[in-house]
């Protein structure tokens, strides 16, 4: 059995990968503030400081966990005998904003300190000559979700439970996601399939979804009427930079979460892998709606 070490364990990846991992592999879970001590064949590095949507982060926070705690446990895994190290980046490394489908070619110019710090990781390990009989992969997630995320679809299903109108029906976009499921899946794959190269890889689900999809696909899921408003986004946008000043629920970062487009290729690492995702975007989202009604 193949033994891993994985940091963040507890986080929303890190529970979802054990549950998946379940009586296939040996895990060993670091524990915050220990010596790192890498006796393993893979190193799994999701521990990271998420972007906080409410800026009241310390930006200084960012840099120590995203950036020098993974300088760490990368140097700690060059050191060590483990062929496999893995490690979760985000497509923020790369762009706030994509006019076009983000590819793994797109240079990359981050706006956030959550994302100049995983992008500042990423380029201390590409740095580094990688031994032979080492794999070294950096996954750039789009929007991971499934059983136990809090986040902007938790939002969406809680306004559609309440029977709010949808405020924003006149915002068109397309929006990549990853269903943790798809995640599981190409991390055991990189895990077990030694064939497949070193390097950075989008993680997203094959279809790019609108956020008015999302909302009607809420409602269809938990058998609801949906109602879908048209107002204006001159007067959505004044009320968000209100929200930014009040430190309302919807403020600009938000608004533009929900309703920019951001479209992910994820042609590289299905390449790669040569196998389809198990799970379609739309299936993988009403799993997780699913999992919201179960937790509500």
């Amino acid at each position: 059995m193949i033994n891993i070490f994985i940091t963040g364990s507890n986080g929303f990846v890190g529970k979802n990968l054990l549950q998946y991992f379940k009586q296939r592999f040996s895990i060993t879970n670091y524990e915050k503030g220990t010596n790192i001590n890498i006796n393993h064949e893979v190193v799994i590095h999701l521990a990271g400081k998420a972007h906080d949507l409410k800026n009241t982060s310390n930006p200084n926070e960012y840099y120590k966990v995203n950036t020098e705690f993974t300088k760490s446990i990368f140097d700690s895994f060059l050191r060590s005998n483990a062929k496999v190290f893995i490690t979760l980046s985000s497509v923020k490394a790369v762009a706030d904003e994509v006019d076009t489908e983000l590819t793994e070619d797109h240079i990359p110019n981050p706006v956030t300190h959550y994302g100049k710090s995983k992008l500042l990781a990423e380029q201390y390990i590409l740095s580094k000559n990688i031994p032979k009989g080492k794999r070294v992969y950096i996954l750039r997630p789009c929007m991971i979700h499934g059983p136990g995320n809090r986040g902007n679809l938790n939002l969406l299903y809680k306004i559609v439970k309440k029977g709010i109108p949808w405020p924003l029906g006149s915002f068109e976009n397309k929006r990549s996601f990853v269903t943790i499921d798809n995640l599981c899946f190409i991390i055991t794959e990189l895990i077990e399939n030694d064939h497949i190269p070193s390097g950075v890889y989008n993680i997203a689900d094959d279809e790019a979804i609108s956020t008015n999809e999302l909302f009607k696909l809420i409602a269809v899921s938990q058998q609801l009427n949906f109602r879908i408003w048209e107002i204006s986004p001159i007067l959505i946008n004044f009320l968000a930079k209100i929200g930014d000043v009040l430190k309302l629920p919807l403020n600009s970062e938000r608004l533009n979460k929900l309703t920019e487009t951001y479209i992910v290729s994820n042609t590289k690492i299905k390449k790669a892998i040569n196998k389809p995702l198990p799970i379609s975007s739309k299936n993988g989202l009403i799993n997780t709606f699913h999992s919201f009604n179960t937790n509500a």
